[in-house]
């Protein structure tokens, strides 16, 4: 497979060449400016699962076959994910962009430094580690060392700088405290929900860093430095731009983890996507119960985005998992397992029954899944009333997602009544999590 020129892609997309800022052949940034030109947005498709199994799920694999898949069938389409983390790319989780004929190119330079947007997060963030330790130095701002709650983070799994001691020099303040990662960085969750520029800004402003003596909250506003901030991230506020292998447009933007934060690529290119595509296909982490669900609550809210459909991938080996199946025996055809094990593929349609979004399952093809266990799965949504699609996208990239394309199409054709969260915002937590 020859990958399309990456020039083909900014054509295909139809920016202006001021829009666009290049770094190298194969990948670019594209300017806030865009949005501002009118459009009619397209239909928004979110790629949600089953629970994560060490099996593998493929959610951004199939998020990739079926934009490929709706490309394959004459749609217009844009892709709107996460940048991976260098973290999880060089410990067990291995790349972030695909898998076989449904992957994003330049993948090496995507999982890896890509466009330097995690430097300027994690440069920003430390920005403000070091401003906290120099108020204090000078006592400016009252603040109690043992309840300062920002810490540092670097963008790689360091088991040993998870809990340090700081100030150890003469002139320092004892303390303890830490790194986290990057994608935990509350100045990533900033960046991915955040509107524009001024939108920015006033996030970090409102971020809390720490507490006085007397208990009352420190915002990153009273240490002077929202300017500096956001010169270092001015230019990764601009989403970028990739293609799949077979020229899918793809704004591959942020990577706020969602065990922490909401686990979804940012808004601005989200809304990108929206405004280039007919149809835009994004992602969230996790299972549906986690990475949609905040997908839902609160990107959405916040957005004002509106889903019109929801795909939720699961595969045989997965069920089977989830049924009883050792890892070590999942090559071995086990439809009773796999039956066993759609209780877990069942509790995420009801999950997301609760969104009144349709709703289509695609069954991520493995070169060794059985007839029977695919049929088992299709049989069963298909009692359930959910369309399913078998996804063979691994091997056959947009021809093996032709049928999912399709099944998406309809369902996301159909009228829904704007999304509505459910729950309002000020309730009790109580409240909110029943």
């Amino acid at each position: 497979m020859v990958t399309p020129a990456f020039s083909d892609c900014i054509n295909k997309l139809g920016v202006d060449e001021k829009d666009v800022i290049p770094f190298g052949r194969n990948k670019a940034k594209i300017s806030l400016d865009v949005l501002d030109k009118p459009a009619a947005p397209g239909k928004l498709i979110l790629v949600s699962a089953i629970t994560p199994t060490p099996s593998g799920e493929g959610k951004t694999t199939v998020s990739i076959g079926l934009a490929q898949g709706l490309q394959a069938i004459g749609k217009k389409v844009c892709l709107a994910l996460r940048q991976p983390s260098m973290g999880p790319v060089f410990g067990r989780k291995g790349g972030a962009t695909g898998g076989g004929k449904s992957s994003l190119t330049p993948a090496e330079e995507i999982n890896m430094h890509f466009t330097g947007d995690f430097h300027a997060i994690t440069s920003a963030h430390n920005l403000i580690s070091a401003i906290i330790d120099n108020a204090m130095f000078f006592h400016t701002l009252n603040i109690d060392e043992r309840k300062v709650i920002w810490k540092r983070v670097m963008d790689m799994n360091d088991r040993s700088l998870r809990s340090i001691i700081v100030g150890l020099n003469k002139q320092g303040f004892p303390r303890e405290t830490g790194f986290d990662i990057t994608p935990a960085s509350e100045i990533m969750a900033c960046l991915c929900l955040a509107t524009s520029y001024k939108d920015m800004e006033e996030r970090i402003n409102r971020i809390v860093i720490g507490f006085t003596t007397d208990d009352k909250p420190v915002f990153a506003r009273e240490l002077g430095i929202t300017g500096s901030v956001m010169a270092l991230l001015k230019d990764a506020l601009m989403p970028n731009l990739v293609q799949s292998v077979e020229g899918v447009p793809c704004f591959l933007h942020g990577g706020p983890f969602a065990n922490i934060a909401h686990g979804c690529n940012s808004v601005l290119a989200t809304r990108m996507a929206l405004h280039f595509g007919d149809y835009a296909v994004t992602e969230a982490g996790f299972a549906f119960d986690l990475g949609a669900e905040k997908f839902l609550d609160i990107k959405c809210r916040q957005s004002g985005l509106d889903p019109a459909a929801i795909v939720i991938v699961a595969t045989a080996r997965a069920l089977k998992m989830h049924g009883g199946t050792a890892l070590a025996d999942l090559k071995n055809t086990d439809v009773d397992a796999l039956k066993n094990g759609l209780a877990n593929l069942d509790a995420h349609l009801d999950a997301a029954a609760h969104y009144k979004r349709p709703v289509v399952v695609a069954v991520n093809k493995f070169f060794d899944d059985s007839r029977e266990e695919l049929d088992a799965i299709v049989k069963h949504c298909a009692e359930r009333g959910i369309p399913c699609a078998i996804a063979d996208i691994f091997s056959q990239g947009g021809e093996g997602g032709k049928d999912l394309a399709q099944m998406v199409v309809e369902a996301a054709d159909r009228s829904s009544a704007p999304f509505k969260p459910l729950y309002e915002s000020d309730l009790p937590v109580e409240e909110k999590l029943d």
